[in-house]
Order: structure tokens, then sequence, then C-alpha cells
């Protein structure tokens, strides 16, 4: 048997330009959803990133009627820049800052600082970096009135483009959150006295 190569001439550029097409297409869903849910609950977001620079609050700002829940966020791509804006106190170390821990603080204070009900935060490599030892990975944070109630710390293939990485990362969050805000809403249904205090 004779094996061609295939004709379909796909290069790494054109692999990063389909990603980016895959993933407007299907979050275009969980954007619907999260949203919706946010609108009616009357609760708000805000968001702190760094190694998704700014993906997370584009998604947020693609939501109808955003600006009912959507407060802002901020994005700091160096980790000085992250520790100054929300002082977060760190020895400067990258893999220490680079952390389950300040992912959560970075999510309480980016929620204090916009006075929101929800906030999410993430911290990660998107690039083989030295100080992650060539290794891509992010820690990310979700907040619900300044209490964290999530972190999780997410690997990739340390092959991963750039701007894959920060795709998945931002896709990952936002289902996370899409479930715990789901989680709030049921627990709001089942039980509203709760749910006011």
């Amino acid at each position: 048997m004779i094996v061609r190569p295939s004709q379909i001439g796909v290069n790494a550029d054109e692999l990063s330009v389909r990603s980016l097409i895959y993933f407007f297409i299907e979050l275009e869903n969980l954007l619907h959803h999260i949203g919706k849910r946010l609108r009616k609950s009357g609760e708000t977001i805000a968001i702190a990133e760094g190694v998704t620079s700014g993906f997370l609050q584009f998604s947020f700002s693609q939501m109808k009627n955003a600006g009912q829940f959507y407060r802002g966020g901020l994005t700091t791509y160096t980790l000085d820049d992250a520790a100054s804006v929300l002082n977060i106190i760190t020895d400067g170390n990258a893999p220490d800052f680079v952390s389950a821990e300040v992912a959560g603080k970075m999510a309480q204070k980016v929620g204090a600082l916009y006075n929101s009900d929800w906030s999410i935060a993430v911290t990660g490599f998107a690039s083989a970096a030295e100080s992650a030892n060539g290794k891509l990975y992010c820690y990310f944070a979700i907040t619900y009135k300044g209490k964290i109630i999530l972190t999780e710390k997410l690997d990739l293939h340390s092959r991963t483009k750039s701007v894959n990485a920060q795709l998945y990362y931002s896709e990952f969050i936002l289902g996370c959150f899409k479930i715990e805000l789901d989680k709030q809403y049921a627990q709001a249904e089942a039980d509203p006295e709760e749910s006011t205090n």
C-alpha cells in the first residue's frame, strides 16, 4: 500500500487561526449561558489575568448586556506588575508566583477592587519558560463573595503553541466558572432564604 502525503497543506499558523475560530464557535453557547445566569441573578464579576492576556476579559465583554454584570478586570503580564498592581507579596521567584495561593489572592484582590460578587484570576506560563523548567501550566481561582471556592492547576504539553495554551486555559476556566455558577444558582433556587445571606 502506498500512502500519499495529505494535500491539505495545513501549517502551524493555519492551525492557530483554526484553533481561534473553533474557540470562538464553541465559546458562544458557553458565554450565552454564563451571561444569562449572571443577568438573572443580578450578580457581578471581575477578572485578574496574566497568562491568558485578556482572553477572559474579552470573553465577558462579548456577552449580551455585559455592562449589567461585568465590572472589569486587570491584565498584568509580568510578575512584577501583577504583584505591584494587586499588592501581592512574593519573593520575585516566578514559580512561587505561579501558584494556587497566588491565583487565590489575585481573585480575592480583584473582587474587592471592583466590588464584585464573583471573581476569576489566572497566572501561569503559555510558553516554555526557563523559570518553569520548560513546562506549560497555569493556576486559576474562582471566588464567590470574597471566598475562594475553586482553585485548579492545568498542565499542558510543552510543545503547545502559546496562543493555543491561552485559548485552552480560557475555555477551561470559563467552563469551570459555568459549573460553579450553576451550583450557586441551583442552591439559591433550592433555598432562597440562604442565598440572600
